[in-house]
């Protein structure tokens, strides 16, 4: 993002390195979302069929998120977090021991990304900005969205609040509905029905979720 970029939120070009395209995860920044949650899962002793009946979520879901063929959405880690008693960030980004986290712009954890529950479409990328904290209850995050073809709806625990550094976002919550330029922010109870996404093409946001 340049100086004299009329989208530019502020007139530097901070946000030059921190808005542009969001790199694929491997296979193994996938797989060790889906691994963290079975191990988790089973550590409590609970079998897919309860936590199905805890979260709502088929078992044939949860199954493909556990063996990597689902990435799952933000939303829906922090309902799982919530029927497995456990952290949100020992979810996302595993389990932290510091007191507080200091994090470089080439220090930021390897990316994941999000898909439909039938697994096959991509709907966003996000870098964790502040893991490493222990026992922490809210989680930072820069998310590259996409147009979101099909309105998968979330409703989860929590609070989100949501800036936008890049392109436009299209925010539909309750029965209303809000285009967000750079620099527009919003914050809502994550028990509200609500999807965010882009516009068109794609769009940059910073993401923080508490668990609450």
């Amino acid at each position: 993002m340049k100086i004299n970029d009329p989208k530019s939120v502020f007139e530097i070009d901070f946000f030059e390195n921190l808005t542009g395209d969001i790199a694929a995860p491997s296979a193994k920044d996938i797989e060790d979302i889906g691994a963290r949650i079975r191990a988790m899962r089973e550590e409590k002793g609970v079998a897919l069929e309860e936590l199905s009946r805890l979260t709502g979520f088929d078992v044939a879901f949860l199954s493909g998120i556990e063996t990597g063929q689902v990435q799952p959405q933000l939303g829906t880690m922090i309902k799982l977090s919530k029927a497995l008693d456990s952290a949100f960030g020992r979810l996302v980004s595993g389990t932290g021991d510091k007191l507080y986290s200091i994090t470089r712009k080439s220090e930021r954890l390897a990316t994941s990304r999000s898909t439909s529950t039938a697994g096959k479409k991509h709907l966003y990328s996000y870098k964790s900005l502040a893991p490493g904290v222990k026992g922490r209850h809210m989680e930072a995050f820069l998310v590259q969205l996409l147009p979101a073809a099909d309105k998968e709806i979330s409703v989860h625990d929590g609070e989100e609040f949501v800036f936008v550094l890049d392109g436009t976002a299209l925010l539909e919550i309750g029965d209303e509905r809000f285009e967000l330029e750079p620099g527009d922010s919003a914050y809502y109870l994550g028990t509200t029905p609500h999807i965010i996404s882009a516009k068109e093409n794609k769009a940059t946001i910073l993401a923080v979720l508490h668990q609450g």
